[in-house]
């Protein structure tokens, strides 16, 4: 099983350079994918899976029967999403995406002089005219959403181009600068190019294609492990958006929960300013974690910063995005990537940047992400270190969000306190929002007035979580679902543990196993494979 594991991570890690650029493993800096081998990439997953699936487990000790179990739930999303789904033939997003990240992962972090990398990104700039012309060929089945949301990110892009990829230019020769500049024009070129002809054809795509019933259940289960079919799922993201949504209403001043910049003792002039005063939060926040001893901050983890969000990538991460340490990174900074910064904006997150940054701060930085990421990268067990359960990643911040709060971190009624709960509540509408637009119930219009009515979201706000929605299934419903799991986690852990109950001890046990489905954790922790046992 192992050896069939590290097999397959090295094939995969090669035949996805600008993958692995993003995790820090920096072999194939120049290269990007061959667009023209995915038939060929899907009949190796299926075949490897095969292997996986005919192992005998059953005389193996629990240790090694959940690695199994972890591997085969990899290979099941790799063979769903990189197959079953089709992405080559019907998501124009997914070439566009790797023509940004190819230029993207080598501008992030300083693995390497400038002038290497600023090299490695002319020969890839020089495959982006073959490679979006042969995505053309490959697109037999576009759908009308994706291809609009592949135009918006082709041609707001720009920037990154030739703005941010230049700043590696100092030390080109002038041969070597001219050779950056052809093939940075020639790749812009070519994605506003790909984005004017998908713009042509998008009166005639099919305007939604969602996965069905049978399929939506299939990846609850295999992949992500949930011991949840999808009208449970869906009954869950009720029950939580009116509990959110309740308390809410419970508050002294209810208006409190949708963030306002006018209340704020200071408004941030400029762009450099927003970025200082969210950034200065991060410390109170760790003073609060370490005095109260409710996780411990290993050695190891490095700094954690703010940063604007690139154009490229607005169009389905109206919030900005995480960038935590690479699988294979030396570095082990990370960032959170925030909205370009505008005092006026209906953004729902600038404007809870502005008001009290804390509680999304907590989310993306420590305790959430950023120290749940860099403790799971440096598990020694391979197979549990490349698992990278979403459900667990998102649910864990999300939990650490209300915990933050019940702990004191937030005076009583204050507007960070309220913040929590309409994130909550907005996060307990994208259950809604995923189910119902994946299994056919509704559409990209009705989830979009769902966020706004159920979730609180402005329209800006709402229509990116749509699309990001839309774009990624089931990853919107990973926030509240891992909650739950984990807070049912907690309470069970707390009861064997009576009164030796610490909950710093129960967080940092948790963090120990890495970014696994909570149905293992509770195998591992509990002892109860109860959970994968309904899967299997």
């Amino acid at each position: 099983m192992r050896a069939i594991a590290r097999d397959y991570y090295d094939w995969r890690n090669r035949i996805d350079p600008v993958t692995s650029s993003d995790q820090g493993l920096h072999m194939w800096d120049a290269d990007l994918s061959d667009p023209t081998a995915f038939r060929e990439r899907r009949r190796h997953v299926e075949a490897i899976l095969g292997q996986v699936k005919a192992l005998q487990t059953s005389g193996w000790s629990k240790d090694d029967r959940v690695d199994a179990v972890l591997l085969r739930a990899q290979l099941e999303r790799d063979r769903v999403y990189g197959g079953l789904l089709e992405p080559e033939e019907k998501d124009p997003q997914i070439y566009v995406g790797e023509c940004s990240s190819a230029i993207f992962s080598l501008l992030k972090k300083e693995y390497a002089l400038p002038r290497t990398r600023a090299l490695a990104a002319t020969q890839r700039l020089q495959k982006m005219p073959a490679f979006l012309e042969q995505a053309r060929r490959n697109l037999t089945k576009p759908i009308a959403l994706y291809a609009r949301l592949a135009a918006q990110s082709a041609r707001g892009g720009d920037d990154l181009y030739l703005g941010s990829l230049m700043s590696l230019a100092a030390d080109l020769s002038p041969a070597e600068k001219d050779a950056l500049v052809k093939a940075r024009d020639g790749a812009l070129a070519a994605l506003h190019g790909f984005a004017a002809w998908l713009e042509e054809r998008i009166p005639k795509m099919a305007a939604w294609a969602p996965m069905g019933r049978a399929r939506y259940d299939e990846l609850l289960h295999q992949v992500n492990l949930l011991p949840l079919d999808a009208d449970q799922l869906a009954m869950l993201g009720v029950a939580e958006l009116n509990r959110y949504r309740g308390l809410e209403s419970l508050l002294r001043d209810p208006s409190l929960a949708s963030p306002d910049p006018s209340r704020a003792a200071r408004v941030p002039a400029d762009q450099q300013a927003f970025l200082a005063a969210y950034q200065a939060r991060e410390k109170e926040m760790i003073d609060f974690l370490r005095e109260r001893r409710l996780v411990t901050l290993p050695a190891y983890l490095g700094p954690f910063t703010i940063r604007q969000l690139p154009e490229a990538f607005k169009p389905t991460s109206p919030g900005g995005f995480m960038n935590p340490p690479g699988l294979y990174d030396n570095d082990p900074e990370g960032f959170y990537f925030i909205p370009t910064y505008n005092p006026k904006s209906g953004n729902f997150y600038i404007r809870a940047a502005i008001e009290d940054p804390r509680p999304i701060l907590g989310h993306e930085g420590i305790p959430g992400h950023f120290l749940q990421l860099s403790i799971a990268n440096h598990l020694t067990d391979e197979i549990r270190r490349q698992q990278g359960d979403n459900v667990f990643v998102e649910g864990w911040a999300l939990y650490g969000e209300e915990m933050l709060s019940r702990q004191g971190l937030y005076p009583e009624g204050s507007a960070g306190q309220a913040q929590v709960l309409r994130l909550s509540r907005y996060r307990a509408a994208r259950i809604g929002v995923d189910v119902n637009l994946h299994t056919g119930k509704w559409s990209f219009e009705e989830a979009v007035r769902y966020f706004m009515d159920a979730g609180g979201l402005d329209r800006e706000a709402a229509e990116g979580e749509a699309a990001g929605a839309a774009a990624s299934p089931l990853q919107k419903i990973a926030y509240i679902t891992g909650k739950w799991q984990i807070m049912g986690l907690l309470g069970r852990y707390r009861d064997r543990r009576g009164a030796s109950f610490r909950l710093g001890a129960f967080h940092d046990e948790l963090l120990s196993y890495g970014s696994l489905p909570v149905s293992v954790i509770e195998w591992l922790m509990l002892d109860d494979d109860s959970g994968v046992r309904v899967q299997h």
